[in-house]
């Protein structure tokens, strides 16, 4: 990396050791989560999926219990992706071949700039052109050790981490407001669509407590179906039924710049889709016509073991988007309020892996089978009833993904500059407001 600063080698000032050798009889179904290379995602861990341990085994690897603050990074596989833990992610243990950073001079060298200093493009670039490997690529910690860094005076990494990670807790206060939003989705979603509980108010006698308008809406008994016992009234439909397009995506010819945006697997994680994991189609091939993605559409993942069956609703909107062949579009029906159809199907995510098929490497989701899923469909009055109070907070999440999406794309422009000294701390405000 070009830069106005003194460089020195990073085993100068931090050193990196792996996790712990954990046995494959340890492994339990719940416990202590087990931070592993998949967990270490884009700056933070992903534990959705996440291996555990019995609280015994791990009081056995206590060196290697995390802490707030750690930096990790992977060794293994997509080698450099690195990670902040944060208090949400704990209590957690380190795997083998993740590995933890030890700053060993915290006077040359602050540790939340250490973190930002490895997520910068070039240092990515250079940890990743170490590896080793034929299968899948490896780095050892003397390897990271012996990479080039640019080390400005203390007081400038604290400037940097601090600017920097001003931006990033806003976007983690997006997140958690977005996790608020979503959960009273859903938490009403479940009362109306799972629970039954106005029906079973009525059913009681009881005032269901809604306005009278909306209570109206909901009957007072219940009846037998394939589903088990639903509201009076309610129909048993397919998705086919609710939705009058399931197809896959396109199978791209990728490009690097330009061309039209594609979402892929990467995408969809933790209901949501993620446009930074999104790659470039060639406009000039016809493979994207009548493909193109319609807001509040639900993506499906089509493809893999641990990731097929995660759905997410598309909730922004602001070009011309295609998914890729490994996703599934599911349009709703006009009729069919699409915020109901999202939230239920993101519900269901279970239900629709088990709907893979194949060998155990290479499981693929039938878009029959999907379209014959089971759907509880109440009255349209009802849907549009949820849809017009589940709208106003939807909407807002879609505002903060879209302000988080901005402000991320601006720390990593800021980041490449204040490493190289291009621009200046006291420079930045400028820098912000031409990016605004």
């Amino acid at each position: 990396m070009a830069s106005d600063y003194d460089s020195v080698e990073l085993g100068e000032v931090a050193s990196v050791r792996s996790g712990f050798a954990f046995k494959s009889s340890d492994w339990t179904d719940s416990g202590v989560p087990v931070v592993k290379i998949a967990n270490v995602k884009d700056g933070c861990l992903v534990m959705d999926g996440c291996s555990f341990v019995a609280p015994r085994v791990a009081a056995l690897a206590s060196e290697f219990t995390l802490q707030a603050g750690d930096i990790l990074i992977a060794m293994t596989g997509y080698i450099g992706d690195v990670a902040l833990v944060r208090e949400r992610d704990l209590p957690a243990a380190l795997n083998q071949r993740v590995g933890r950073f030890l700053v060993r001079d915290p006077h040359r060298l602050d540790p939340r700039f250490l973190f930002y200093l490895l997520r910068d493009d070039d240092v990515r670039k250079e940890i990743e052109g170490l590896g080793y490997g034929s299968a899948q690529p490896n780095i050892s910690p003397s390897l990271i050790h012996g990479i080039e860094i640019p080390l400005p005076p203390l007081p400038e990494q604290h400037a940097i981490a601090r600017i920097l990670g001003a931006l990033d807790d806003k976007i983690e206060l997006n997140r958690r407001m977005n996790e608020t939003l979503e959960a009273m989705a859903r938490a009403l979603f479940k009362s109306w669509f799972i629970d039954f509980d106005p029906v079973r108010a009525k059913a009681a006698g009881r005032n269901p407590g809604l306005p009278a308008n909306i209570a109206a809406l909901f009957p007072d008994s219940f009846q037998d179906s394939d589903l088990g016992e639903v509201p009076k009234g309610w129909d048993v439909l397919t998705l086919h039924d609710l939705a009058h397009h399931v197809t896959r995506g396109i199978s791209p010819v990728y490009m690097d710049a330009g061309g039209v945006c594609v979402l892929n697997q990467k995408c969809i994680r933790e209901r949501r889709v993620d446009f930074s994991k999104a790659r470039r189609h060639d406009s000039t091939k016809k493979l994207i016509e009548g493909k193109a993605l319609h807001m509040l559409d639900v993506l499906v993942n089509s493809t893999g073991v641990g990731t097929l069956g995660r759905v997410a609703q598309l909730l922004n909107l602001s070009e011309d988007v295609v998914a890729d062949s490994h996703v599934t579009t599911v349009r709703a029906n006009p009729e069919v309020d699409p915020y109901y159809l999202g939230i239920m199907l993101t519900g269901r995510e279970s239900e629709i892996e088990a709907l893979g098929e194949g060998s155990t490497g290479q499981t693929e989701l039938s878009r029959t089978r999907l379209s014959e899923l089971p759907c509880l469909a109440p009255p349209r009055d009802l849907r549009n009833q949820f849809g017009r109070m589940t709208e106003p907070l939807l909407t807002l999440v879609a505002a903060n993904e879209q302000e988080s999406l901005t402000l991320a794309t601006l720390r990593d422009a800021l980041l490449s500059k204040l490493l190289s000294g291009e621009l200046r701390v006291k420079n930045v405000g400028r820098s912000m407001e031409a990016h605004a």
